[in-house]
């Protein structure tokens, strides 16, 4: 008669080991199955190819849903959190569906895991961001970009005027907020004259900014007029 002795377990999952990726799901006891050890265990159990090939879903034809996870990791090396949706689109046995879709679960955790970063709801929200050019002697116009979460990408002084003076285009504005795939922008300039009036220029500017933003894709949330003890919202005052 002989005795087992069971093997010892870490308590800490590892989350370099991975199952064989040539393995389907059905070739794997079901008690070891991502799902059914998922729901034994929890997700912590879970190796990154299992986690991955349970949003996944199903292999193709060609290889299985863990064969494809892995080729996801590969392809990323090991970096889900910087890959891009058109990197995905060049992985065998992902198509644009799965590829969105495990590009927006992605996204939409990095939201939810960074809840604690500042978003842009209003414009009081922006105001930390504006600081530098609320008492300057010359006029300042800045563009912050947002991300699709209204988190701030980037904040640059787009032109520096002459007194109370300052010329901006559309062009100027938007080329950097392209560059950084922004989901929209919000813009601010300063009064230094301490006046919390909009110009017919301030207003004409509003207008062409929120009609480019309209053919970019790239909306204009709202544009901020700042002097040092105060500020005015354009969208509070029905402009946008």
């Amino acid at each position: 008669m002989s005795t087992r002795i069971p093997t010892l377990r870490s308590k800490e999952p590892s989350l370099k080991w991975n199952p064989d990726p040539r393995s389907r799901i059905h070739e794997i006891p079901q008690v070891d199955r991502p799902r059914e050890k998922l729901f034994a265990k929890g997700p912590a159990a879970l190796s990154d190819v299992e986690l991955l090939a349970l949003v996944l879903g199903s292999g193709t034809r060609s290889g299985g849903v863990l064969e494809v996870a892995t080729r996801v990791l590969a392809a990323c090396d090991d970096r889900l959190d910087a890959i891009e949706a058109a990197a995905l689109l060049r992985i065998p046995g992902l198509g644009r569906a799965r590829s969105a879709a495990l590009a927006a679960a992605l996204e939409l955790a990095r939201r939810h895991l960074g809840r604690g970063r500042p978003t842009i709801r209003s414009a009081s929200d922006a105001l930390p961001y504006l600081q530098s050019i609320r008492a300057e002697k010359q006029e300042q116009f800045a563009c912050l970009s947002l991300n699709g979460a209204g988190e701030v990408l980037a904040t640059r002084v787009v032109t520096v005027g002459l007194l109370d003076t300052n010329q901006v285009h559309p062009r100027e504005v938007f080329a950097d907020p392209i560059a950084d795939r922004a989901a929209s922008i919000l813009v601010a300039h300063n009064h230094p004259s301490g006046t919390l009036a909009a110009s017919a220029e301030d207003l004409a500017l509003t207008e062409r900014l929120a009609a480019a933003g309209r053919l970019l894709g790239i909306p204009l949330l709202d544009h901020l007029i700042l002097t040092a003890d105060g500020h005015l919202s354009l969208k509070s005052q029905g402009v946008l």
